[in-house]
């Protein structure tokens, strides 16, 4: 009995992990389940970690009208995989779209958050997955004074995804803030 706990607490959950992370360019046949479908920020307990060659990535990536208009430098994209959670590099320049959306140069002005993800999971878990990222830097922007309002949310899931190995995973893992219509 000791035998059938121990494999029902260790390799059943073993076994549905692999099932939601498909390989790469293979699709899968299941529906995605609830509990996959609403991945919150809080849920991912995983340490951040920065991508080879990028020791401050973040996991959003400003577009380059608002980077100007609000004086933000640069900083690149990244999620870990199968997370939501925002690394600690993300802080500095989402405090700064903040700040300026708020009270700079695009105050009033409506912002859109699209989050996507790497193509190696079914197509409706990275949907649901890129909405659950773009959730996280929406509210993590609300937290700092931005009116629900201003702020729009969607995924692309893996729709824009280009990489082939993990660096190239890592871009794909992000949220594009951009400026709204």
């Amino acid at each position: 009995m000791n035998n059938l706990r121990c494999f029902v607490r260790v390799v059943v959950p073993a076994v549905i992990a692999l099932g939601v992370s498909a390989c790469e360019g293979e699709q899968q046949a299941h529906a995605v389940t609830p509990a996959a479908a609403s991945v919150q920020p809080s849920e991912t307990a995983q340490e951040p970690i920065a991508t080879p060659n990028a020791p401050t990535a973040t996991s959003v990536q400003i577009s380059k009208d608002i980077l100007r208009a609000c004086n933000i430098p640069d900083a690149d994209a990244y999620f870990m995989f199968d997370s939501s959670k925002l690394t600690p590099f993300d802080g500095a320049p989402l405090d700064a779209v903040a700040r300026c959306f708020s009270h700079g140069p695009l105050a009033g002005r409506q912002m859109q958050l699209v989050g996507h993800a790497d193509p190696r999971g079914a197509s409706d878990y990275n949907m649901a997955l890129g909405q659950s990222r773009a959730d996280a830097v929406a509210t993590y922007l609300e937290s700092r004074g931005l009116q629900h309002t201003t702020i729009s949310t969607t995924s692309r899931g893996a729709m824009d995804a280009t990489g082939r190995e993990e660096t190239g995973w890592a871009h794909d893992r992000r949220v594009d803030v951009l400026l709204g219509g």
